[in-house]
């Protein structure tokens, strides 16, 4: 088995899937794992989602609802 020995970089994200309150879904929200404690870190991610939607929401001036749920998405294989 080979290893992968790929440092992290700015450019490596975590994506989750996204369930509002309402019901409303958003696909593939991109996290950056700097800012979470490891993959499996949902309360770091949800906050670091949270933070976004709030800057969108000022931005658009359309907020969005409360995170019911985050789902990691598993990564393809290349």
């Amino acid at each position: 088995m080979a290893r992968n020995n790929k440092k992290l970089t700015e450019n490596d994200f975590v994506i989750f899937n996204v369930v509002y309150e309402d019901g409303t879904l958003s696909s593939n929200r991109k996290v950056p794992l700097t800012e979470i404690d490891g993959l499996a870190d949902t309360a770091g991610a949800k906050a670091v989602i949270e933070a976004q939607d709030r800057d969108i929401a000022e931005k658009s001036g359309r907020p969005r609802g409360r995170v019911k749920s985050l789902e990691r998405v598993k990564a393809k294989k290349k």
